[in-house]
């Protein structure tokens, strides 16, 4: 495409030139850095020493960027209006700390919501084995809206806690330069950094991106449910409900429902649902 489209029903099955990428032990301990994995108790996950680091499985969101950043370059949006809606992972192996892979990305849905337009694409990562992982997301572009497109299927009561106090709580504390060490590893969406940008885009102040925020409950989970080994991580799907801001606390709360399954809600210490809808499958 040699011209920006617009928002509209259309783009759906576009499909974007494939990217080669690379990365190394580096970019898996920056990333888990930038979601909050500290030397007590993350250490494989930021050390290289006895064969390491580990890979959190949640670093699948970095190469999956990649396939948005088509989406950016061939249609028009105003990233001071862009918010993350929905994000899911597939794993089908291991993330190793090194590797080069191909990213396939696509458009899989629309959505005119009226004031506002939600696009789903879809991406997958593949290495000289086949298949690594595939990712999900949506973006929720407030004001793009009123195209005359379907509005769309609706979530209500998917993955609803039960009503029953939680299996697991994960509490975790976010940093104030947690946003300034994330946007290194790829996203430099000034909205997370820059307090007149956050401003323009109607904020009073900047705030945690939405995949470091996925980021720090997928270390909750990894943690609670697979013995922080990311063999056992199979997948994650949330929706993003509310901003978290730098300094805030995620609490992590975790209900199992079946065997390798578990539904998940996150929330702040004031109690704001930040993360909901929310399901992760495991190796038991």
């Amino acid at each position: 495409m040699s011209q920006k489209q617009k928002i509209a029903s259309a783009l759906v099955g576009t499909s974007f030139e494939p990217i080669s990428l690379s990365w190394d032990d580096k970019d898996a301990m920056l990333y888990a850095l930038g979601v909050g994995a500290k030397p007590e108790g993350d250490l494989p996950f930021i050390y290289e020493g006895g064969g390491g680091p580990k890979v959190l499985p949640t670093f699948a969101v970095i190469p999956g960027m990649r396939a948005l950043e088509g989406l950016f370059q061939n249609v028009e949006m105003n990233l001071a209006m862009l918010l993350h809606g929905e994000q899911a992972i597939e794993l089908l192996r291991p993330i190793p700390p090194r590797a080069t892979v191909r990213v396939h990305g696509r458009v899989k849905e629309v959505w005119d919501k009226g004031k506002a337009a939600v696009i789903g694409i879809e991406s997958s990562a593949e290495d000289s084995a086949g298949v690594l992982f595939r990712t999900y997301a949506t973006l929720f572009v407030r004001g793009a809206g009123g195209f005359g497109g379907e509005r769309g299927p609706s979530t209500a009561g998917v993955n609803v806690p039960p009503e029953r106090e939680p299996d697991h709580v994960v509490e975790d504390v976010t940093r104030p330069e947690q946003g300034a060490i994330y946007r290194l590893s790829g996203d430099r969406n000034p909205i997370h950094v820059d307090p007149a940008f956050a401003k323009l885009g109607g904020f009073e102040r900047p705030f945690m991106h939405g995949h470091c925020t996925y980021g720090f409950v997928g270390r909750a989970l990894l943690a609670a449910l697979c013995g922080k080994e990311p063999a056992r991580f199979k997948s994650l799907a949330v929706r993003f409900a509310d901003q978290v801001y730098f300094g805030d606390t995620i609490v992590t709360k975790v209900w199992r429902t079946a065997r390798g399954e578990a539904i998940v809600q996150a929330e702040t210490q004031k109690g704001n649902v930040v993360l909901s809808q929310a399901k992760v499958t495991f190796q038991e």
